[in-house]
């Protein structure tokens, strides 16, 4: 009956990732998982072993782990689909398992090796560092501990920016849970800082809390979805970041930084979880009151009606409709006010605006003339304030916030002018 050649384990530790000891056709090979394949799952390799690499194998955890760490490359070298170099694991198997300690040190200082492989299993770093690696594994353990090999990588990652952290720096960035990955977004931490430094911690975390009260970030429907507006970001990032240097000015620059990211993230989240604001709504005010209705359409030539009696004001709905349908091919907009002949179109690209009032109506089939005005804006916050504007007293109600001109070939000049200026 034919099938499938048995292959029988021999030897395997309780960590099941560690190469393990397998008999096939009588011979005795090492099977291993490394790297991954093209559907991104775990590749086994293997290559022949005697019994005498066998038996060191099972007795010594400290060869078995160096053995891994040698071959580990040779696996990566592979890829997604290449064989392994069986003649090169081969010629591991003696001078690894079956050399003298110092025969094993000058090895691990000419073929590549996989560091981290050792750290995550107990390597001792100071020995490491300095090129004792059979020493090192003295204190090796067979179970593994990757969040060591994290701190050993975010502590080296440092180094080579010139950066040496103070027990407080580092209770800062684990608070914030950024001592390992600083791009993550910074949470609050407290169980993560020895207890000791906690209450320093927290006196540097009130220090930014007062210099950002009071401000907040804004979503920027802009950019549509939960985005949020960069200038507010940077306010508050400058805001926190002063008042944290001037306070405490022994940390070092990526405490103080993790500290104005941990502000400005809580502020964009408690944004995002809301609706999309309108200052006036925000401060409470009382926006003037209008008898027209309000038609608002965007760049697809999809159209909503603000109504008089509506919930909200007219600037808000205006933002809730930019924020639903603001996109890459889709960044024109415009409110019109149909009976009193005016309106304002917004140009997000180019951050500009145009007025646009009714000269005098069609009649007897001749077509209307308008006057169109374009104006430059600044930010966010230029157009949320030209918006308003035009909501609360019409066209009229921009007067003040030019200028304004009807040459479209002056208007196109100041425009690229601007932005030679901020490049």
């Amino acid at each position: 009956m034919s099938g499938r050649p048995a292959e029988e384990v021999v030897f395997a530790r309780a960590n099941g990732w560690f190469p393990k000891v397998v008999r096939k056709d009588g011979v005795l090979r090492i099977v291993l998982a490394a790297g991954a394949d093209a559907n991104h799952d775990p590749r086994l390799f293997t290559f022949p072993i005697e019994e005498a690499h066998h038996a060191v194998i099972r007795a010594e955890l400290t060869r078995h782990l160096l053995l891994w760490s040698a071959v580990l490359p040779l696996c990566d070298a592979a890829g997604t689909r290449g064989e392994l170099d069986e003649s090169a694991a081969v010629a591991l198997l003696d001078p690894i398992l079956l050399g003298a300690p110092a025969d094993v040190e000058a090895l691990f200082r000419r073929i590549r090796w996989s560091k981290n492989q050792l750290i995550s299993h107990g390597a001792d770093l100071e020995l490491l560092e300095r090129g004792h690696v059979y020493q090192a594994m003295s204190s090796a353990t067979e179970a593994s501990d990757w969040p060591r090999v994290q701190e050993y990588e975010a502590k080296r990652r440092r180094i080579e920016r010139g950066v040496t952290l103070a027990p407080l720096d580092a209770a800062i960035l684990k608070f914030t849970g950024q001592y390992l990955h600083g791009s993550t977004i910074p949470r609050r931490l407290p169980d993560a800082v020895d207890p000791a430094l906690l209450p320093e911690v927290l006196r540097v975390i009130a220090t930014a809390e007062r210099a950002c009260a009071g401000m907040r970030i804004r979503r920027d429907p802009r950019k549509g979805g939960t985005a949020t507006d960069k200038r507010d970001w940077d306010r508050m990032s400058t805001a926190v970041d002063a008042a944290v240097r001037g306070a405490h000015p022994d940390l070092v620059e990526d405490a103080v930084r993790t500290v104005s990211f941990l502000m400005c993230s809580e502020a964009a989240k408690r944004a995002r979880s809301g609706p999309i604001e309108d200052d006036a709504e925000q401060a409470g005010s009382v926006q003037t009151a209008r008898k027209t209705k309000l038609t608002f359409t965007d760049d697809k030539e999809v159209e909503e009606t603000w109504h008089p009696d509506s919930a909200r004001t007219a600037s808000a709905e205006f933002w809730e409709f930019v924020n639903s349908r603001s996109a890459s091919d889709n960044e024109v907009f415009t409110i019109e006010d149909e009976v009193l002949g005016e309106g304002i179109q917004v140009h997000f690209y180019a951050d500009s605006i145009a007025r646009i009032t009714t000269v005098r109506k069609g009649e007897n089939g001749s077509d209307p003339e308008y006057r169109v005005e374009y104006g430059l804006v600044d930010g966010l916050d230029g157009y949320r304030t030209l918006v308003r504007a035009f909501v609360d007293g019409g066209c009229s109600a921009l007067d003040g916030h030019g200028p304004w001109t009807t040459d479209v070939d002056d208007f196109e000049r100041a425009r690229k002018q601007r932005g030679a200026a901020k490049s």
